[in-house]
């Protein structure tokens, strides 16, 4: 509810959420890219470091915007 109706989330939330958004949204289509550019199958778990690094990146920002703006919790969630 908290985070649906006033955006405040716990700390790292935007960076695993985004780590696997990354790694779905970027990396497949960097594989599917890479391996068919190549020609060659055996790269075919190249697209996902790729995109998690991606996802991570973009996760970080969007929590230390969260962090400037108030809306993080100082309470770390294992899911």
């Amino acid at each position: 509810m908290l985070e649906k109706e006033h955006k405040i989330v716990p700390k790292n939330y935007y960076q695993s959420l985004w780590m696997l958004l990354g790694m779905a949204a970027f990396g497949l289509p960097i594989r599917a890219a890479f391996c068919a550019s190549i020609g060659n199958m055996a790269f075919l778990s190249i697209g996902l470091p790729i995109g998690m690094v991606i996802g991570l990146a973009m996760g970080a920002g969007m929590d230390k915007k969260a962090l400037k703006e108030g809306r993080q919790l100082d309470v770390e969630v294992w899911n």
